[in-house]
């Protein structure tokens, strides 16, 4: 996904708490290997069991050079913060038109863990929105794990899937569709909460050129998308965290589910079609 290099980004945005140390949480991560199992892409951290922040770092919102290093598509196109930067802008742009009354929800930059209005969160959660504050929050380096964990292409069509994934919870957020719990199973009410979110990126990445930042997409950056949504499919990951699939767990859907709803949003761009309340799964 390519980024029109005179295309002005917005890093007001973005709250950047990346690096400079910080509080210590707690006295050892006590050997938590994937908590992503848990909230990855769209979870809450508040839900998270007691320990799982020991020994994490909470940023300190060092000085950032966001406004000065990310101006242009050009940025974007050479830097992967600018490049977030620019898909925040984007799909915000998009649903501001599409949604009466959109409210701006920033996203944050953090590194090892940050406070939330949901509580604290460690990296190892993934990204995440959380409700209280209205707030989209991710560690960078989770994209690098979606390659070499969770055996994921990457790419930047891949990277723009799981933003556009968070702000799809913001809309339903701001729809009253997000409702806290929803229960495990292939047909819980999370999955559903979840595909849907997957359904409103696909709806983004449809009207991704119309915002004025992106070039048209490619048939490969379209399947960089589809890759990603398959890589946290909870079928995928079980398989690699517990060498047994138990769909009765899911709280995200299958790999095979994630992409299909990515693909009903993107075959027309029409929120309306991403109703997963009462959809056959």
């Amino acid at each position: 996904m390519t980024f029109r290099r005179r295309a002005r980004l917005n890093p007001g945005q973005i709250r950047d708490l990346r690096g400079g140390g910080g509080l210590i949480v707690g006295g050892g991560l006590g050997g938590v290997l994937l908590v992503a199992l848990f909230v990855l892409l769209g979870g809450n951290p508040g839900d998270l069991p007691a320990g799982v922040l020991d020994g994490s770092q909470v940023g300190t919102g060092q000085e950032t050079d966001l406004e000065q290093e990310c101006r242009t598509g050009e940025d974007a196109n050479e830097r992967r913060d600018c490049r977030i930067v620019g898909y925040v802008n984007s799909v915000q742009a998009y649903w501001e038109d599409a949604v009466d009354g959109y409210r701006l929800a920033t996203t944050t930059f953090f590194t090892g863990a940050v406070s939330t209005g949901c509580g604290q969160a460690s990296s190892q959660v993934g990204p995440f929105y959380c409700p209280p504050d209205q707030g989209v929050y991710i560690d960078l380096g989770f994209y690098d794990d979606l390659e070499a964990r969770f055996g994921a292409e990457g790419g930047p069509l891949a990277e723009a899937y799981v933003i556009a994934h968070e702000y799809g919870h913001h809309v339903q957020n701001l729809l009253g569709q997000l409702s806290p719990g929803g229960g495990q199973g292939a047909e819980s009410q999370a999955v559903r909460t979840e595909l849907q979110a997957d359904c409103f990126a696909g709806v983004w990445a449809f009207h991704a050129v119309e915002t004025g930042y992106l070039e048209p997409l490619t048939d490969a950056q379209v399947g960089q998308a589809l890759d990603a949504a398959a890589a946290v499919g909870d079928d995928r990951i079980q398989e690699q965290t517990q060498g047994q699939v138990t769909p009765e767990t899911w709280t995200h859907g299958s790999s095979e589910q994630r992409q299909e709803w990515f693909r009903v949003g993107l075959a027309d761009g029409d929120p309306g079609d991403c109703d997963t309340s009462d959809a056959d799964l």
